[in-house]
């Protein structure tokens, strides 16, 4: 598999047309890493978060309490890239420990567009709530300070596994 093909396969994986895969193919390897450290990664975050602030801009606020916005937080307001980095960008299997070794740090940085729109939703007037699947009683602390620390303020709650 070349370097074209690991676009290819990357949008297999996104569409769900390939289910059972383990690691990053070792031939894509070159592509998922250029694909997150040279650009192109945030710039279709930008892209999306561009689509999802027009969307916010559309609504009107009634402030009855029922005008929510729910986010997740793993590598949509806090990214994991620097661990990933370290497990060659899925070239490595996924290990929980590690992960949750890393979580523990508290050194999740926020993804800038993502924190930037995030404060727009508080500012508009949105309840905003965040979503995760770490488990509350062994990450709970350690995700909502990484949050806090990362200016991740005022959200409505933070709802994990």
């Amino acid at each position: 598999m070349s370097m074209e093909n690991g676009a290819s396969w990357r949008l297999a994986v996104e569409t769900n047309n390939i289910q059972s895969w383990s690691t990053v193919p070792e031939l894509c390897l070159p592509y998922v890493k250029n694909y997150m450290l040279e650009g192109q990664y945030h710039r279709d975050l930008d892209v999306i978060i561009a689509e999802m602030y027009d969307y916010m801009k559309s609504i009107t606020i009634k402030n009855d309490g029922k005008d929510i916005w729910i986010l997740d937080v793993d590598d949509t307001c806090i990214s994991n890239l620097k661990y990933y980095e370290g497990k060659r960008f899925g070239g490595d299997p996924f290990d929980p420990v590690m992960f949750k070794s890393w979580i523990l740090k508290e050194e999740c940085p926020a993804i800038p567009s993502m924190l930037k729109f995030y404060k727009k939703l508080i500012e508009s007037g949105f309840k905003v709530f965040l979503i995760t699947g770490r488990d509350e009683m062994q990450l709970g602390s350690s995700t909502a300070m990484n949050l806090f620390l990362q200016g991740f303020e005022g959200h409505e709650r933070l709802i994990m596994r």
